[in-house]
């Protein structure tokens, strides 16, 4: 029975000095300098107006939300095309229809307004 599970705990053990090693190697290697300066938030060059922590307007997360749903609805014309020639006229009429309801919502989302960035 040890020599089923001596791998395993070899392993376990490898694992666990691996994870170690990443946590407390850069505690020992790097610079332990810090300051106001390091530690203010930083993005390209740019000093902070506002705080990172302010509101955004809902219109940011309707359009993320959209272009996501739209988005995985076109991942789903991919295997379709590729098994078209197989499918025949049945597949072309049911992808059709498919089609038409994305346009119907892509329409409704538009009459909505829900894509006007002012």
């Amino acid at each position: 029975m040890f020599e089923i599970f001596f791998p395993i705990a070899l392993l376990f053990l490898f694992a666990l000095a691996v994870v170690l090693i990443m946590i407390y190697l850069p505690k020992l290697l790097a610079s332990n300098t810090g300051g106001r300066r390091k530690i203010s938030p930083y993005e390209s060059g740019i000093e902070p107006e506002t705080d990172a922590r302010s509101r955004f307007p809902v219109k940011f997360y309707m359009i993320a939300i959209l272009f996501i749903v739209f988005d995985l609805e076109i991942v789903f014309l991919y295997p379709w095309a590729l098994i078209l020639r197989q499918l025949k006229m049945y597949a072309f009429v049911e992808m059709l229809i498919f089609i038409g309801i994305l346009l119907l919502g892509y329409l409704y989302i538009i009459k909505k307004g829900a894509l006007k960035w002012e």
